[in-house]
């Protein structure tokens, strides 16, 4: 009887025994699990992360593009006024000038009528002028300044109105915006880097524009032989600064012509500026005086005499391959247009 009492018991130990260690295995296993989950979890973002760099969409919001910069003013130096008197002399003249209005020409009158296109080109000695670069309290004295301040001030405030290059007949009027974005060429998108030479984003950035490369103007004028005064009248109708057009790839596209700008309306502007004049010996005359006095020199690039493909000079066959033959039947242009006057009179 008390071997079975004592075989029970040491059954009965021994369940104790397996049930105490299986319930300290459990509680062992219990933070494991937890472990584990976090770990899986923690799998589960990295892996995220890593998907999110390769997905195209997070390039892209890497590679950052800042915005355009807005370009609605012309390049136009910014000159202080004296805050003295600059010159030794009163020159209140210079402002209350204005131009003296045009002759009336009647059509009937008008027995001789032909328009002329012209280049002057200011690296040449009679028109240095317009390359004159000096400040004064009325801003920059380059002819082109003279040009974009104008524009900039637009008609409201005593200004002009600019007109698409897009023909010669002064159609299209362009907004400033619209001719600052032709004169700087528009934006251009620049790469940025990191210190490891990376790409971080784009930058959209403007050329500074250089004064001295506007250095050629058309102009387009018409020459009228009125019979009741027994004249010949030249008529500037406009102006059109040129510039050499170069692509941000380096692709040289020529020269064009930026806008035009209707010469009557910027003569009392023209007026209120004056012409430099290195051999000053008395007085100076204005810009106004200039073009009317015909104190420039431009050869012709196009007329409508002998002209029925309305081409230039440059396209015209036989005369597109060599500029001096260009440059030979512009002076034959200027040649029929005065032996025309001269064979009206008889001695």
């Amino acid at each position: 009887m008390k071997k079975i009492i004592g075989k029970c018991l040491m059954l009965l130990l021994c369940f104790a025994m397996v049930g105490y260690v299986a319930d300290a295995q459990a509680k062992k296993k219990k933070p494991t699990t937890r472990t584990v989950k976090k770990r899986t979890t923690a799998k589960k973002t990295t892996n995220s992360r890593t998907k999110a760099k390769i997905s195209p969409a997070a390039k892209a919001d890497t590679a950052v593009v800042i915005a355009q910069p807005k370009i609605d003013s012309l390049p136009i130096p910014n000159v202080k006024k004296s805050l003295r008197p600059n010159d030794a002399i009163e020159r209140n003249l210079v402002t209350e000038r204005t131009p003296l209005a045009y002759e009336h020409l009647r059509e009937d009158d008008a027995v001789y009528r032909q328009k002329v296109w012209r280049e002057i080109d200011t690296r040449e000695k009679m028109n240095l002028p317009f390359r004159y670069a000096a400040n004064d309290n009325n801003g920059n004295q380059r002819f082109i300044s003279i040009l974009f301040k104008a524009i900039q001030d637009g008609p409201d405030k005593g200004g002009v109105t600019v007109f698409n290059q897009v023909d010669d007949r002064f159609t299209t009027p362009m907004t400033v915006a619209e001719v600052a974005k032709v004169v700087s060429g528009g934006s251009v998108s620049v790469p940025m880097y990191d210190s490891l030479g990376n790409v971080t984003g784009y930058k959209e950035t403007v050329a500074e524009v250089n004064l001295d490369s506007f250095y050629k103007f058309h102009i387009k004028e018409e020459v009228i032989f009125d019979k009741e005064s027994s004249r010949l009248f030249w008529r500037i109708l406009g102006i059109a600064p040129v510039k050499n057009v170069i692509t941000s790839q380096g692709l040289d596209l020529g020269e064009t012509e930026l806008f035009w700008v209707y010469y009557p309306d910027m003569r009392p502007i023209f007026a209120k500026y004056e012409v430099y004049n290195s051999k000053n010996y008395g007085a100076r005359m204005s810009w106004e005086e200039l073009f009317e006095s015909r104190m420039f020199y431009g050869r012709i690039i196009k007329s409508t005499l002998d002209n029925p493909f309305d081409q230039l000079l440059s396209q015209q066959q036989g005369l597109k391959d060599s500029r001096i033959l260009q440059l030979l039947e512009g002076e034959n242009i200027k040649d029929k247009i005065f032996n025309y006057e001269q064979n009206l009179w008889s001695y």
